[in-house]
C-alpha cells in the first residue's frame, strides 16, 4: 500500500464516530444493495453544492442531461461563497509585470509549504490544472479584477480575484451554467450516506433526507461524486484530531461539519492527513473573516506591545504558529489607505463590515489608532516608521522579502483590528487519485466513486497556501465531473 494511504486504526475509529455522520447507516451489502427500492434514477448523482459540486455539475451535464445536485442547507455556494482568492500560473497576466511563473514553480511551492506531506501526483494535477480551470471560469463568465497579486500565505504573486464580492463572482455564473444545461440543484436535502454494493463492488447511488424527514434513495447510473466540503466548523471533530485547536473559532458556513466522511469509510473509503488544518486571521470576537490581512505587500502585523513578531509574508502555518504565540494570541494588522484600497472585492466588503462592527478601526493617525486597538502608542508609532525606513532601504530586520517590501505605511487614514487564528480549512479527507477516484484504505479505486473540494485529503498536505483552496475546488470539481459522467451505464 502507497505510503501517503497509511492510516493507523486510532485514525480510523476517531473518523468514524464523527457526530453527526455516526448515525447514518452502515454500508449496504450486496443482498441489501440488491433489495433497494430506488426512489428515483439518474446518470451523476452529486453530493454537495459548493464551488467543487456545481463545478462538477456544469462538466457531468455538459455531456448528460440527467444530472442531480443535492444540497443539504437552503443556499447554494458553500464556503465558496465566503472566498475569493485563486492561485493559478498566468503568464498573459504575471510577464507584463515582471513576475516570472509556472506549474513546476507552484508545485514545488505546495509541496514545501505542504512540509512534503501531500501526494505529488495530486499537487501537480492542481497547479497545472488551475490555469485551465481559470481559463474555463472566464469562458462561463467569470469577471476576474485586473493583475494578480499575493494574498496571505500565498508565497507568490499568482492570486486572482473575481470583481464581484463574497463568492458570487464564482457561484453566479456556475449557477447560470447549471440552469442552462438543465441539472437539478436540490437544496434541503441531505445525502446521508453513499450506497456501494458490498465491500468490493460498485457505488450504486445515494440515501437522502429532506429537511420534512422523508428518505430517498437515488440510483446512479454512471458515477456518485462527493463536494461535500470539509469539517471546519464541527469543533468536537476539529479537536478529536487536534485538540490544541479545538477551542479556536471558525470562519466556515455552519454546514462545514464533515457528515460523510465517516460513512464514506464505512464503505471501506480511505482517510488521509485528518489531523491537518489550516488557519486563518479572523476577528478576535466571532472568528468572522474581516479581510485585513489579505493583501500582504501593504499590512504589517504587530502584538499587543505593538512590534512586529514575524515577516508578514511566511507560510500561513508558521503565520498561525507566531500569532497563537503572541499574549492571548491576539495580533494587530495595520494598514493605511492605499492598503485599504488595495483590497480584493470580498476582502473589502468584509473589513468594511468589521468597520461598522466595531472590529476594525479607522483612524487619522498612528497615535489615534494605537488608541483604539489598545496598544502603546509610541510602540506603534516607531514600529511603522521602522518598517517604512524598511521599505526605503530594501532591507527588513523581521526578514520579509524585497518582492513585498515596496509600500510604506503613510498615508491616512490608517487601518488596525483584533484578530486571532481561526479554523480556516481542514486539509485531511477521502483519499482520491488524480483523476478524482476515491480510493480504498488499501490503495484501490472504488469504482463510480469521485470526490472533490474539501472533503478530500492528501491535496494541500500539512499545511495550505493562502489562495489554493479554490484552486483545488475547481481543478477536481471539473476532473470528478467529467469522469462521472463517462463511466458506462450500470
Amino acid at each position: 500500500m502507497p505510503e501517503d494511504l497509511k492510516i493507523d486504526r486510532r485514525t480510523l475509529l476517531k473518523t468514524a464516530v464523527s457526530a453527526g455522520a455516526a448515525a447514518a447507516a452502515p454500508a449496504v451489502l450486496a443482498a441489501d444493495a440488491n433489495a433497494v427500492r430506488w426512489s428515483e434514477v439518474h446518470d451523476v448523482v452529486i453530493a454537495g453544492a459548493g464551488g467543487a459540486g456545481l463545478a462538477a455539475a456544469v462538466m457531468a451535464g455538459s455531456i448528460s442531461k440527467d444530472v442531480v445536485v443535492l444540497e443539504k442547507t437552503q443556499d447554494v455556494g458553500g464556503n465558496t461563497r465566503l472566498a475569493d482568492a485563486f492561485n493559478a500560473v498566468d503568464p498573459a497576466v504575471q510577464k507584463p509585470l515582471g513576475i516570472e511563473d509556472s506549474p513546476e514553480l507552484h508545485a514545488r511551492q505546495m509541496l514545501e509549504t505542504g512540509r512534503w506531506c501531500a501526494d505529488p501526483k495530486l499537487v501537480e494535477t492542481v497547479a497545472t490544472g488551475a490555469p485551465r480551470a481559470l481559463a474555463w471560469l472566464k469562458e462561463l463568465g467569470v469577471r476576474f479584477e485586473p493583475g494578480v497579486y499575493q494574498v496571505y500565505g500565498s508565497l507568490w504573486p499568482r492570486t486572482h480575484s473575481p470583481s464581484e464580492p463574497e463568492g458570487s463572482g464564482y457561484i453566479r455564473p456556475l449557477l447560470f451554467k447549471c440552469r442552462e444545461l438543465g441539472v437539478s440543484i436540490r437544496t434541503g436535502t441531505k445525502v446521508l450516506r453513499v450506497i456501494r454494493n458490498g465491500l468490493e463492488g460498485p457505488v450504486l447511488g445515494v440515501e437522502a433526507e429532506r429537511m420534512n424527514g422523508r428518505r430517498l434513495f437515488i440510483r446512479a447510473r454512471r458515477g456518485v461524486v462527493v463536494a461535500t466540503g470539509g469539517f471546519g466548523a464541527n469543533a468536537e471533530l476539529v479537536g478529536r484530531f487536534a485538540p490544541r485547536l479545538g477551542h479556536l473559532r471558525s470562519t466556515n458556513l455552519p454546514g462545514t461539519t464533515g457528515d460523510l466522511i465517516a460513512p464514506l469509510e464505512d464503505i471501506g473509503a480511505a482517510a488521509v492527513g485528518m489531523d491537518f488544518f489550516q488557519l486563518l486571521p479572523g476577528s478576535a470576537e466571532d472568528g468572522r473573516f474581516i479581510g485585513a490581512a489579505s493583501t500582504v505587500e501593504r499590512m504589517i502585523f504587530v502584538n499587543r506591545a505593538g512590534e512586529r513578531f514575524i515577516a508578514e509574508d511566511s507560510p500561513s502555518s508558521k503565520l498561525s504558529a507566531a500569532v497563537l504565540a503572541q499574549p492571548g494570541g491576539i495580533a494587530f494588522p495595520v494598514l493605511d489607505a492605499n492598503g485599504y484600497s488595495a483590497m480584493r472585492t470580498l476582502s473589502r466588503a468584509m473589513f468594511d463590515r468589521a468597520l461598522m462592527r466595531g472590529d476594525a478601526f479607522e483612524a487619522n493617525s498612528i497615535p489615534e489608532l494605537a488608541s483604539l486597538l489598545q496598544i502603546p502608542a509610541e510602540a506603534l508609532v516607531a514600529t511603522v516608521e521602522a518598517y517604512n525606513e524598511a521599505v526605503e532601504t530594501g532591507h527588513d530586520p523581521v526578514g520579509r522579502r524585497a518582492v513585498v517590501l515596496m509600500h510604506r505605511i503613510a498615508r491616512r487614514p490608517f487601518y488596525g483590528a483584533k484578530v486571532t487564528m481561526c479554523v480556516n480549512c481542514t486539509l485531511g479527507g477521502i483519499a482520491i487519485t488524480p483523476r478524482a477516484e476515491v480510493l480504498d484504505r488499501h490503495g484501490r479505486v472504488i469504482p463510480r466513486l469521485y470526490a472533490a473540494g474539501e472533503v478530500t485529503g492528501g491535496v494541500h498536505g500539512a499545511n495550505y497556501m493562502g489562495g489554493n483552496a479554490l484552486s483545488d475546488v475547481f481543478t477536481f470539481g471539473r476532473i470528478a465531473g467529467e469522469n462521472a459522467v463517462q463511466e458506462p451505464f450500470a
